[in-house]
């Protein structure tokens, strides 16, 4: 209740009034759902005299909204929260001691005690226990949280007591966990909790845990081991099972503890600066320690949440691998509670990414079990994102062939609501389709029957991607392939009736991947009148790159046929492609898929000559024969070979550029060929000095005058008359066999006996051997084959 109340101020000179604006706390502790309202509303304005009895139907009006609200009682009760959803989609992590607390024997909380209770935090271990559960119960309301703030001590005494006596005991550890909680839930309280530093404190408590529960363990094993060298074991076995069962309590009490303490930690992580601090302090090792050693669900669905947020970044993911997280996901994923299931799916997703994680999962044996998970309701989506990315990879498509995935998927398809697929099942379809046993296995499903289906349902609902999925399965030769013939004529009459641009580029690939000798392509064009919507896509050139460069595969599929190739020449289409291809001349596909219509074109006598004679495409493909492209320069050279047989003019010219291109160094450096005349002077019949039959050779067999060359061409030996060595042994020119240096000569005055020549060494270079095929064997000489 707000009021204004007019006050005055005096000075020694002159008087100022002014209003101040004051409120008024009513709290009413007797409203539930069976209050009379009126009743109420009237014993409200009767006590409190700054309300006028004008105002009584807006304190009704108040008081019923009041009681319709969520009632605070409930909560106190505890019932509610056990198995309670919060907004994240996990469960309310209040521990069972403080939701089936019976508050029969303790008095009813109430804010107006909250100074009583934070005096109870500064006693004995029960007497905090008691107050945290007090506050507790206070807290669930969240009309109280700022009210708590307030106040001023209540967050302060509840970190102190949470820093210092944590240790003593779990139950009052997790009570105040709880309590920063339910702050942790609303993010304008984030500054609060950061302010007491609960996070960091969160994450050694939960580190300390774990260590401990470990320690149990081996004291467990030790005193097991005691008794069973015990005599007497019934004391022993007594004892031990006493053990076991404290050991038990105290590790459910524990569970609880770490839930809701990651829980907390999840909710103050929404901030990714607090998340890289938590990353710095190996909050990744300490969730991965807790999914490794406890068998709580609850806690797992928290763990694996906070794990999920944490994987979508690259160093928390490389960290979780090092882990060896796949193979500790396994219960979960195969674990019979739905919500668990579910975030082990989406965190394989994330994890999904990462190639070698993806490797991992298929060697885990997850294939099946992920594919398992299409049957269940609500993990469909996200199955079907992590079967698409583990479909990447080669392998495992192939593998998918030996389960039952790709009947689930043909029947998704055909089960699914008229309209396009959703893109994640046309995915997984389209990278299933890309193996040619997965086709296979769809080609025989229904004894073809199925095919024909996937087919019609591509026409009636214009569906793209599920067409994709039909023009990868045209694509692998064998029995399989010959079964798309029976629908050419729809592909072919959806060319120019389909306004869709990707369902044409569809078509045309389904159509140009029919690469049979035995189809009659020049009947197709004809009937359907393809031959002029082909060349407006190649001239407008307004189409995308996408449609040209399918268009023009498809005209590589249809020139297999002699008649089709010969019309499509006549049509001038070849000098289309040529402007194409200089038009488009840095995209290697397009000019790839260009180079592969003039190879086909090319072993038809018809159109042979009209490439050859009417065309430039010859000048072109010399120009890409040194492409860096390997495969553009594959097909180049195959065409080539081909003009060369049939073309004489052309293959001087091929071979001329064939010799710059091997012999470009050696030309440069010895500088005998002008090799910037005018293009009409280069291929001119007459050929350099250095041609010699059909292929060139490195050096000028003239150069060593007519006596080096007999009359077949083969290079003669040199030779040196007797009278010449004899002068040559007399002015020291030339060194004798077995001759001896003067005694009087230094040691350092001795000739390299290297530089002496023997009598094997003339004899070797005086019986030098030709090749057969008449040229000298110099290191010197590289051969090619053209």
């Amino acid at each position: 209740m707000k009021w204004k109340q007019p006050f005055s101020v005096k000075w020694e000179i002159q008087c100022l009034e002014k209003k101040k604006e004051c409120q008024k706390v009513i709290r009413l502790q007797s409203l539930n759902e069976s209050t009379d309202i009126q009743t109420l509303a009237s014993e409200v304005v009767t006590r409190c005299k700054l309300i006028p009895i004008t105002k009584l139907p807006e304190v009704e009006q108040l008081l019923y909204y009041l009681q319709k609200r969520k009632e605070t009682d409930k909560e106190f009760s505890g019932k509610s929260g056990k198995g309670k959803n919060s907004s994240q989609g996990l469960q309310d992590p209040t521990p069972d001691f403080l939701s089936n607390a019976i508050i029969g024997d303790m008095e009813i909380p109430s804010i107006n005690n909250i100074d009583d209770y934070v005096e109870l935090l500064y006693e004995d271990v029960p007497s905090k226990i008691k107050a945290s559960i007090m506050i507790f119960c206070l807290i669930k309301n969240s009309d109280n949280l700022e009210a708590l703030l307030d106040h001023g001590t209540v967050m302060g005494a509840l970190s102190r007591v949470l820093r210092e006596d944590w240790r003593k005991s779990v139950e009052l550890s997790t009570n105040i966990m709880y309590i920063f909680f339910c702050f942790s839930t609303y993010i304008q309280f984030h500054t609060v909790i950061a302010h007491y530093k609960i996070g960091a404190l969160c994450m050694n408590i939960s580190d300390h845990e774990l260590k401990r529960l470990q320690s149990w363990k081996d004291d467990l094993r030790k005193k097991r081991t005691i008794m069973e060298g015990q005599k007497n074991q019934e004391q022993g076995i007594k004892e031990l099972e006493k053990y076991n069962k404290k050991f038990q309590n105290l590790a459910v009490k524990q569970d609880q503890l770490l839930k809701v303490a990651f829980y907390l930690l999840l909710n103050l992580a929404e901030d990714t600066r607090v998340e890289v601090k938590m990353k710095n302090k190996g909050i990744v090792k300490i969730l991965m320690k807790a999914l490794e050693t406890r068998s709580n669900v609850g806690l797992h669905i928290v763990v694996l949440s906070f794990l999920k947020k944490l994987s979508i970044f690259k160093e928390n993911k490389s960290e979780m691998a090092k882990l060896d997280i796949i193979n500790k996901l396994t219960p979960a994923l195969i674990s019979d509670d739905e919500l668990l299931s579910t975030l082990s799916l989406r965190l394989l997703l994330n994890l999904s990414f990462d190639t070698s994680l993806r490797l991992k999962m298929v060697a885990a044996g997850f294939l099946p079990k992920i594919i398992h998970h299409l049957d269940v309701p609500g993990c469909e989506p996200v199955t079907l994102c992590l079967l698409y990315h583990l479909s990447i990879d080669d392998k495992t498509r192939s593998m998918m062939a030996y389960t039952d995935c790709i009947q689930k998927v043909v029947d998704m398809i055909l089960e699914a609501p008229i309209g396009p697929i959703n893109p994640e099942l046309a995915a997984l379809a389209i990278n299933i389709a890309s193996r040619k046993n997965n086709t296979q296995l769809v080609c025989e499903f229904g004894k073809g029957q199925t095919l024909r289906h996937l087919v019609k349902r591509c026409f009636k609902c214009k569906d793209g991607l599920l067409l994709k999925m039909i023009r990868n399965m045209s694509q692998h030769d064998g029995p399989t392939k010959p079964m798309f013939v029976n629908f050419i004529s729809q592909f072919a009459n959806a060319l120019k009736k389909e306004k869709d641009e990707d369902f044409v580029i569809e078509c045309l690939g389904t159509l140009a991947n029919l690469n049979f000798h035995t189809i009659n392509f020049d009947l197709i064009l004809k009937k359907y009148e393809l031959l002029p919507y082909i060349l407006n896509v190649l001239k407008s050139g307004q189409c995308e790159d996408d449609l040209v460069l399918e268009t023009i595969v498809l005209i590589g599929t249809v020139a297999l046929d002699e008649n089709c190739a010969a019309n499509l020449a006549q049509s001038g289409i070849v000098q289309v492609l040529v402007n194409l291809l200089n038009a488009k001349q840095e995209d290697d596909e397009v000019v790839l898929q260009i180079a592969y219509v003039f190879y086909q074109m090319i072993w038809h006598e018809e159109t042979r000559n009209i490439i050859i004679s009417n065309t430039q495409a010859p000048a072109y493909l010399i120009d890409l024969m040194h492409d860096r492209n390997s495969r553009i320069r594959t097909v180049c050279d195959n065409t080539l070979d081909i003009i060369r047989e049939y073309d004489s003019g052309w293959e001087k010219r091929i071979q001329m550029e064939k010799f710059r291109w091997h012999n470009s160094q050696w030309i440069e450096i010895i500088g005998t060929q002008n090799m910037d005349e005018d293009e009409e002077d280069l291929y001119d019949d007459v050929l350099p000095q250095y041609y010699h039959g059909d292929d060139f050779l490195l050096y000028d067999p003239s150069a060593n005058g007519p006596m080096m060359v007999g009359e077949n061409g083969e290079l003669q030996p040199e030779y040196i008359s007797e009278e010449a060595l004899h002068e040559g042994i007399a002015n020291g020119t030339i060194i004798p066999p077995g001759y001896v240096p003067a005694p009087y000569m230094s040691e350092y005055d001795a000739p390299d006996p290297r530089l002496l020549a023997s009598q094997h060494d003339l004899d070797d270079y005086y019986q030098t051997g030709q090749p057969s095929y008449g040229r000298p064997s110099t290191p010197d000489y590289m051969g090619y084959n053209y």
